[in-house]
């Protein structure tokens, strides 16, 4: 613990840091966070360098980075170094998933967006709708074609 001012109980740093108390346990399960120091009494004990660990993570994580990628991030940056080289080529790779998501859902979007114009002009039965969309029998001449 790394603190000049009172160390912090697990609730108050996962408070400051804009996380749940089970996320700064899971963080230290999984290794980005260091054994904390431990009270008398057994509670975890955290100081101001926590705090700013827990809110690199939080901020990796709103950026859209795997814990794995976060955890190569804090291994140069424990060394006292800036994370930025290695960040690149994370956030590059990330940046393709994303671009790969939208263009899954702009395809989403359009594949929608033509099933509503088709139900919108009384086509409900042919078109881009599901072969399912009206029950069975209205189907075949019912008042769904």
């Amino acid at each position: 613990m790394t603190t000049a001012t009172a160390p912090l109980t697990v609730g108050r740093l996962a408070e400051a840091a804009g996380v749940t108390t089970d996320a700064i346990r899971h963080w230290e399960r999984e290794g980005l966070f260091p054994a904390p120091e431990r009270s008398a009494a057994g509670y975890r004990r955290y100081g101001t360098a926590e705090l700013d660990r827990a809110r690199f993570i939080r901020a990796c994580q709103r950026a859209g980075l795997r814990l794995s990628d976060i955890a190569d991030l804090l291994s140069v940056r424990d060394t006292g170094a800036c994370p930025c080289e290695p960040a690149g080529s994370h956030l590059e790779r990330r940046i393709a998933e994303v671009s790969a998501e939208i263009a899954r859902l702009e395809g989403l979007r359009s594949q929608l967006t033509a099933m509503l114009g088709a139900v919108e002009s009384g086509g409900c039965g042919g078109g881009p709708l599901p072969e399912n969309w009206c029950p069975p029998g209205v189907r075949d001449g019912g008042e769904c074609e």
